[in-house]
This record gives C-alpha cells, sequence and structure tokens, in this order.
C-alpha cells in the first residue's frame, strides 16, 4: 500500500508561479514510476507529468511543456510540480498518482496504469 498526500495548491494570478508536492508512505519511492494528473470541472482526469524511478525520465503534456517541471527527491519519499507562467486553463484539481508495475516508462499517460491516488489539491488560476 502506498499513502499519497498532495499539498501546495491554492489561488494565483494567472503568470503566477506554484509548487505541488506529494508525500509518500506507507512504502518508498525510489523503485516507483510517480505522475502528475490534473482535472477540470467537468472534464475527464488528464495526465500532466510523469517520471521515472530514478528521475532520469520525464514526460510532459503539450500543454504544460516548458512551463511545468516534475521532479521527486526519494531521500524524501516527495515528488514535485513546479507550475511556472500559470494560465486560468491550468485551473483544476491536481493528483498524484504511483505506478507499482516494474519498470514503468515516465511515458505512461493511461490512469489506469496507476495505482495509487492521492486525494487531489486545488489549483485555481485567475485571469
Amino acid at each position: 500500500q502506498v499513502q499519497l498526500v498532495e499539498s501546495g495548491g491554492g489561488l494565483v494570478q494567472a503568470g503566477g508561479s506554484l509548487r505541488l508536492s506529494c508525500a509518500a508512505s506507507g512504502r518508498t519511492l525510489s523503485t516507483i514510476t510517480m505522475a502528475w494528473f490534473r482535472q477540470a470541472a467537468g472534464k475527464e482526469r488528464e495526465f500532466v507529468a510523469g517520471i521515472s524511478w530514478s528521475g532520469g525520465s520525464t514526460d510532459y503534456a503539450d500543454s504544460v511543456k516548458g512551463r511545468f517541471t516534475i521532479s521527486r527527491d526519494n531521500a524524501k519519499n516527495t515528488v514535485y510540480l513546479q507550475m511556472n507562467n500559470l494560465r486560468p486553463e491550468d485551473t483544476a484539481v491536481y493528483y498524484c498518482a504511483a505506478g507499482l508495475r516494474a519498470r514503468l516508462p515516465a511515458t505512461t499517460r493511461g490512469a489506469s496504469r496507476y495505482e495509487f491516488w492521492g486525494q487531489g489539491t486545488q489549483v485555481t488560476v485567475s485571469s
């Protein structure tokens, strides 16, 4: 079992920045591929960014590429999402997810491939 807790969400003006954190407990994240997803009101959950267990491989949705950065600190059992130049369309509940399958690629974008999820943190970007 893996318990994931997101934090760092909030209200920010367009062009601003936020840093989300996802703290894990229950087992080490050092061998687990992690990802961030988001779900806006009335829309399906969508992939935002993924990172391999070592941090050596990352993947981003086209809509956030160049603005968001995913990273991890395995010593702290924590994954981060640095979000810069935020736009109103980034408004959503952001979830972190853990995929336990061995060697799951960071490019894995299907939500069903991730077994454990956090409760989500709200990000609201005002124009």
